[in-house]
């Protein structure tokens, strides 16, 4: 097993009825979006899904960006992409920035009805002349064609801003439903590599619709509350894996009747697996 991957934990599992409120970050609201069942195992039985390997290159971008826009925010300046894209603000000064953009920390909200903490990790936040915040999410890939945010995947990108612009407004903040995306697009048409990777960078304006976010709240504290386990996601790949695997290695125990001089009519076990298996579904 990797050292990214604990099979089964026993830590951070939520307890029906408990008066200690239980932290659930945003990324796990989306988990309960995708597949009601991995956020079932994940959030009360201590089952994750597998993990894929940190994309090292992405968080590199990440960190590039939050320095390059520090450097503004200090100085309460426009960023030239800001400037180019005619948005007018700059990059917002508060105490509590550093603690907004760390993960397992963020920007928290302590959602009475369900006792559950809210929390998520921004990427940055810019402030117009009017008082009004803009969240804003880095995001670096690398293709060919015109880098936009219409592709269906990317339903968890604009989720991702939608709780971030929730969890702002239900802090105080006057928060506009206009977000942006900073999207870093590596450059595969350059002639060699040259120590160096480039990048075009462009902004994608998003305009967010948080109101979605109450009511998945209360229906993911209603499935945590339940003692059976929901059904998986439509299109749940880990769902499908574990089914399709079940379906494949259940034993096949066959029997045949064996005689012997010393033992008539004693029967014994041949073709088992040699295991036994527990499944969920």
């Amino acid at each position: 097993m990797s050292q990214y991957y604990q099979a089964k934990r026993k830590t951070n599992l939520y307890q029906p009825g408990s008066a200690q409120p239980f932290k659930l970050s945003r990324s796990k609201i989306d988990l309960f979006l995708q597949c009601p069942r991995c956020f079932y195992l994940d959030r009360k039985l201590g089952v994750a899904r597998p993990p894929g390997f940190p994309f090292n290159l992405n968080s590199a971008v990440d960190t590039l960006l939050k320095k390059e826009f520090d450097v503004h925010r200090q100085q309460q300046t426009p960023h030239p992409l800001m400037e180019h894209y005619g948005v007018k603000a700059v990059p917002f000064q508060h105490h509590k920035m550093n603690e907004w953009r760390e993960n397992f920390k963020g920007v928290q909200f302590h959602h009475l009805a369900t006792n559950f903490i809210i929390t998520g990790a921004v990427d940055d936040i810019w402030v117009t002349p009017q008082q009004e915040l803009m969240v804003v999410d880095y995001k670096a890939t690398s293709k060919a064609g015109t880098v936009n945010l219409d592709a269906e995947w990317q339903i968890g990108y604009k989720r991702q801003m939608e709780v971030y612009q929730w969890l702002l407004r239900n802090n105080g903040f006057n928060v506009s439903d206009t977000g942006y995306f900073v999207y870093c697009n590596g450059q595969t048409d350059r002639p060699a590599l040259a120590n160096k990777l480039d990048f075009e960078i462009i902004l994608l304006p998003y305009q967010g619709k948080a109101q979605w976010v109450e009511e998945v709240i209360t229906q993911a504290a209603q499935c945590l509350n339940n003692h059976e386990l929901p059904q998986s996601g439509a299109q749940c790949d880990f769902c499908a894996y574990v089914e399709a695997n079940h379906a494949v290695t259940k034993p096949v125990t066959k029997t045949k009747r064996v005689t012997n001089k010393k033992s008539a009519n004693k029967t014994k076990l041949v073709g088992t697996t040699g295991f036994k298996q527990r499944s969920l579904f």
